[in-house]
């Protein structure tokens, strides 16, 4: 498959993990993929797998919004068409839980991350889909920015809520550019730090009993959300915008 020729997919800290699987999706389908990282570790384990051929990967801190600027400047000056961002950085960066226990530093730094650098590298990056008339922003929610959740804490439910009314109103305010955003919200996907954050705070008990409340009776896989991220940018995808998609296997429904 080859529907993201002639497309270049920016996607923030996509060295491990859901980002990373991300990379590769749209790098197999044609698309120029470029990371955004500031792992140098992370960066170099990800350049040895066979399936990272291709994908440029920059080293970069997203809290640093002169070096963030910089980057973005490089890779158009590099002829990049910066026509799809995918805004994947975000975590609870093992702060605590509970409520009362969260200082001002831990929601500064959460906040920070989730919403601060989706932000800034959205400004940066929109006036080159505004320029060509096409743009798609697909935003990193979660399950528990929707529903709340037993194992984060209310800052990084609060960042994720943001980032998802943030979602509607860039929706709103860039479709007459020709320009879609949309925000997958994934439920517990197993990557390496969501199954430490689970053996940190919940039972093999708690565990088991949160599996069997999944409809279907699993938890989700990387590639679930990578296939989810690559459609919204899609073509296929192009009257789809100021939308939530869950990816959760049935663990939290609306209608």
């Amino acid at each position: 498959m080859t529907r993201f020729d002639n497309r270049t997919v920016l996607i923030s800290a996509g060295a491990d993990g859901l980002g990373l699987s991300m990379a590769e999706r749209f790098s197999r389908e044609g698309a120029a993929a470029v990371v955004l990282d500031r792992s140098a570790e992370a960066i170099g384990t990800a350049k040895a797998r066979p399936e990272a051929k291709g994908i440029r990967f920059e080293q970069v801190d997203l809290m640093d919004d002169v070096a963030l600027a910089a980057t973005v400047s490089r890779l158009e000056a590099d002829g990049l068409r910066l026509d799809t961002l995918v805004n994947n950085a975000g975590g609870s960066l093992h702060t605590p839980r509970p409520f009362l226990e969260e200082r001002d530093e831990d929601w500064d730094r959460v906040m920070g991350l989730n919403v601060t650098a989706a932000v800034r590298l959205t400004r940066l990056v929109l006036p080159h889909m505004m320029e060509k008339g096409f743009g798609r922003i697909v935003n990193l929610g979660s399950k528990a920015g929707r529903y709340g959740s037993l194992f984060t804490g209310a800052n990084y439910v609060a960042a994720k809520g943001a980032v998802q009314s943030m979602t509607l109103q860039l929706a709103q305010e860039f479709g007459p550019h020709g320009i879609t955003c949309n925000a997958v919200c994934p439920g517990a996907i197993l990557t390496p730090r969501v199954e430490g954050l689970l053996a940190q705070r919940m039972t093999p008990e708690e565990r088991e009993a949160a599996l069997q409340a999944i409809p279907m009776r699993r938890n989700g896989r990387v590639e679930d959300v990578a296939a989810t991220v690559a459609f919204l940018a899609s073509e296929e995808a192009g009257f789809i915008t100021g939308q939530l998609i869950d990816v959760n296997g049935g663990q939290g429904m609306c209608s």
